[in-house]
């Protein structure tokens, strides 16, 4: 798989979960389950976005767990 294609998944991943928040918000139910995974999966795109020395150095961080909410 490659980089565009894992991106376009996710980006798709987080237009469905905005779906169900928006009904949820109308419904007057709680929605934080659905946030946390929205939140969890921007940080995956910004992830893979980044460019650059400090990209490539905030990536090597993000494989140890005490650094992996950078």
């Amino acid at each position: 798989m490659s980089r565009t294609q894992y991106l376009k998944i996710i980006e798709r991943e987080i237009h469905d979960i905005n779906k169900k928040i928006d009904i949820k918000i109308i419904q007057g139910v709680d929605y934080s389950k659905e946030a946390r995974e929205h939140k969890q999966l921007l940080h995956k795109i910004r992830q893979h976005k980044r460019k650059g020395l400090w990209g490539s150095f905030l990536n090597f961080l993000n494989r140890f767990p005490q650094f992996s909410n950078i």
